[in-house]
């Protein structure tokens, strides 16, 4: 039987922190021997943010790094940059003329950056479309993603469904999936780890740096278990291997982050290690993202013939 295909996007908008490697990140590698995994580097979506072309160069190069760092292997997953399949914004058009946008307003995400102080781009409010595009050019049905991300992936099938009522069955309507236990990462001041709110942990950061981030989290005094500290512990043992630790060491802080921070060491070094081989070897790098353009543009073409010849523009 034909594997299920999954795909996951992820915006080169800085260095990726814990919350992304297991909000969203740790799933996609996991299921890589399982799904026919489409790896995207969303640099269009991320124009939406980014207005520095030195920058976005640079974070795209550092996220595909990253993605091999983590364990993506290149002969399971397809990985591959947005802007190299350019059927993503002919796509994003197409579906512009048939959603409205009463409809778009009522995207959660636009509300909460644009409450930020995030500028109310054309393009922030399009999001939306650009990911249903994402989505479904490539026959995706399963989408891992954050609960923030929820109402991206309903919006898609949404539209799939619009589409196909349209113009006849095109489309398959994906599904996200959430885990639960990892649905909101909890970030140093127990909010959902974010760059936005600066409570992240970098995954990648110097021993130095991921010691201030661990060093930082919020506790609660008068408590023999820090919250913060053992929600975020919990990523990296189970709490079967907690229990004890945090038994000897009721009510000290400081040793209980001390505990946290070597198993974050411990748990980041091969990482590290086989990102700094990919970092000194950029001709294999280019390699496999050309070869993942190659098999995207494949998939996304013969898709989009299918779109123009349904919508009359063939």
């Amino acid at each position: 039987m034909a594997k299920k295909i999954l795909l996951s996007g992820i915006q080169p908008t800085g260095a990726p922190h814990v919350g992304n490697y297991f909000g969203m990140m740790k799933q996609v590698i996991d299921l890589q021997n399982e799904y026919e995994t489409y790896g995207m580097i969303v640099n269009y979506h991320a124009l939406t943010t980014i207005s520095n072309k030195t920058e976005l160069e640079e974070n795209t190069k550092n996220v595909v790094l990253d993605f091999l760092a983590i364990g993506a292997d290149p002969e399971k997953m397809i990985l591959f940059k947005q802007s190299d399949v350019p059927e993503h914004v002919e796509l994003t058009w197409i579906f512009n003329c048939l959603v409205t946008m009463p409809w778009l307003s009522r995207a959660h995400a636009f509300k909460d950056k644009t409450d930020k102080g995030i500028e109310a781009s054309v393009g922030l409010f399009d999001y939306p479309v650009l990911m249903a595009a994402d989505i479904l050019l490539y026959d995706t049905e399963v989408v891992p993603v954050g609960e923030d991300q929820r109402q991206h992936v309903e919006m898609a099938r949404e539209i799939a469904r619009k589409f196909n009522a349209n113009y006849g069955d095109t489309f398959a309507e994906p599904k996200e999936m959430i885990k639960a236990e990892v649905a909101i990462v909890p970030g140093t001041d127990g909010q959902k780890m974010s760059k936005s709110y600066g409570n992240t942990i970098p995954l990648f950061g110097t021993d130095e740096e991921i010691q201030k981030a661990v060093m930082s989290i919020v506790t609660d005094s008068g408590t023999d278990i820090p919250a913060n500290v053992y929600a975020i512990h919990k990523l990296f043992k189970t709490e079967a291997d907690l229990a004890p630790i945090y038994e000897e060491n009721k009510g000290k802080y400081k040793a209980l982050k001390d505990a946290l921070l070597a198993d974050i060491l411990a748990f980041v070094t091969p990482m590290r290690e086989r990102r700094e081989y990919y970092v000194n070897n950029p001709d294999l790098v280019a390699e496999i993202l050309r070869k993942g353009s190659e098999k995207a543009n494949a998939k996304a073409s013969a898709k989009m013939q299918d779109v123009r010849k349904k919508v009359g523009l063939d």
